[in-house]
């Protein structure tokens, strides 16, 4: 039993590396591959690393129906955002600091493309946070679980 958890403790170090890696610019993860069993414990991981407070942006129309990063169709309706470096998908709960409503979003794009910017988020996104006038508002992102 005990080599067990030792192995296990070793795959969530694995992980949790993984994830501070791609928090600071993805550093490692291209050329690391992950099974299963490591991908379950990757929220974990991301959770273990604390949020990530900075200045969230939305985008809508001009995306509206292209391809995402994951090759979806972008629907700025949904609930999704992009984000430079986290595992496509993924899911992280967004609180607007200035307003404190929260909303869960799946990231399944990249970017924002503008220095000094952590997240862009959907239109649909943007409105649940009562951002979308303002089009930028600061944010606090943690990784969390898919929603039921």
């Amino acid at each position: 039993m005990p080599v067990k958890k030792k192995r296990l403790q070793s795959r969530l170090d694995l992980v949790v590396s993984l994830a501070a890696g791609m928090a600071v610019g993805g550093l490692g993860y291209a050329q690391t591959r992950l099974n299963r069993a490591d991908l379950a414990l990757l929220p974990a991981a991301l959770r273990a690393l604390g949020p990530e407070v900075g200045v969230a942006s939305w985008y809508g129309e001009p995306y509206h129906g292209r391809k995402t990063a994951n090759g979806e169709l972008y629907d700025m309706h949904l609930l999704t955002a992009a984000h430079r470096t986290m595992a496509l998908p993924s899911y992280v709960r967004v609180t607007n600091l200035d307003n404190s409503k929260s909303v869960v979003v799946r990231v399944n794009d990249r970017g924002p493309f503008i220095d000094g910017r952590v997240l862009d988020l959907s239109l649909g996104a943007a409105e649940q946070l009562g951002m979308v006038r303002q089009g930028l508002a600061t944010v606090r992102i943690e990784a969390t679980e898919p929603p039921p």
